[in-house]
């Protein structure tokens, strides 16, 4: 249970400038250690990938990067995208990933970003956020769950929304 005096006094939540070299190393460093644990899957970036990544996110229109800082330290982070709501015709925001530090977890900043998110969400006239977790995640899903997310589903009758891939490369 995280008490008051292990949250992080001077926590700051940015957008992320992907033109501003620390944010992009900040961004970089952040989502590699998450690829690194077990919940990001257990595989470190390929340097490729690394060196790819801040120029394709600075390239799509409808991405949302957002920081967390403990001082001048990279705690957190959320890569989110705009999509649309077909029912509600509505923009909605997908967070595709959101990491903390290793070092910072359980003091607060998964909450801090996903109120910044809902916040960014809300300034863009979104309908809804939306993410997915690992279903052996039980931290992120009961945080999730704190902030108000709820399993995706349209008619009880027919179940809850289970999350596909297909890889093309």
């Amino acid at each position: 249970m995280t008490r008051p005096d292990d949250r992080v006094r001077a926590l700051r939540i940015e957008p992320l400038d992907l033109t501003a070299p620390r944010d992009a190393a900040a961004l970089v460093a952040l989502l590699d250690e998450y690829a690194r644990d077990p919940t990001g899957g257990g595989t470190p970036l390929a340097d490729d990938a690394k060196a790819r990544l801040p120029g394709l996110l600075a390239s799509r229109a409808h991405y949302a990067g957002l920081l967390a800082w403990d001082g001048d330290r990279p705690v957190g982070l959320v890569n989110a995208f705009e999509g649309v709501s077909t029912f509600k015709a509505r923009p909605l925001l997908n967070i595709h990933d959101i990491a903390v530090a290793a070092s910072h977890r359980g003091r607060g900043v998964g909450r801090a970003l996903l109120a910044a998110a809902e916040s960014l969400a809300r300034a863009r006239g979104c309908c809804k956020l939306t993410l997915e977790a690992l279903e052996g995640n039980a931290t992120a899903i009961g945080l999730y769950r704190s902030v108000g997310f709820v399993a995706y589903e349209l008619d009880p009758a027919m179940g809850r929304a289970t999350f596909f891939e297909k890889w093309l490369t």
